[in-house]
C-alpha cells in the first residue's frame, strides 16, 4: 500500500550515507517513491545544518559517517519525533532497539523492496501522529 503524495506536501527524507554508490542508490529510491530528498550527506555536520533549516519527515541513517557515528544526529531527530531507519553494515539490532525503540534497523546490504517497505511504513506512522 503506497502512501499517496500530492506535489504540495511531499514528505522529506533525510539521507546520511558516506559510501557514494549506496548514497546514490538510496537517493534514487527516495525520489522514485515521490518523496523530497534532503541530502545525501556523507557526514553528520552537514546533516545538522540541514535539519536546522528544515526538519525532515523521516531519516535514513548510516551509523558510521565520514565524521564519526550518527548517534548525536539520531538523538536530535528522535527528540523531534522523526522516524529513523538505520541502514548500516554496523547495525546491532539489540542496541538500536534499546536506544531507539521506534527506529528500524536494516543491515546492509538491504534488499531494495525491504527498504521501500520500511520507508513507507515509517511515513505512515509519521502521518498518523
Amino acid at each position: 500500500m503506497a502512501l499517496k503524495i500530492d506535489n504540495l506536501s511531499r514528505p522529506t527524507v533525510l539521507v546520511v550515507e558516506d559510501e557514494f554508490i549506496i548514497a546514490l542508490d538510496l537517493s534514487e529510491t527516495v525520489r522514485d517513491l515521490g518523496y523530497t530528498l534532503e541530502g545525501p550527506y556523507a557526514d553528520t555536520e552537514n546533516a545538522f545544518v540541514a535539519i536546522d533549516r528544515v526538519m525532515p519527515d523521516c531519516a535514513i541513517l548510516d551509523i558510521r559517517t565520514a565524521d564519526g557515528e550518527v548517534y548525536p544526529l539520531a538523538d536530535t531527530l528522535t527528540e523531534a519525533g522523526v522516524p529513523i531507519i538505520f541502514h548500516s553494515g554496523h547495525v546491532q539490532p539489540e542496541h538500536i532497539a534499546t536506544r531507539y525503540p521506534h527506529a528500524v534497523a536494516c543491515t546492509k546490504p538491504c534488499p531494495p523492496d525491504r527498504l521501500v517497505k520500511v520507508l513507507e511504513e515509517a511515513m505512515h506512522r509519521k502521518v498518523q501522529h
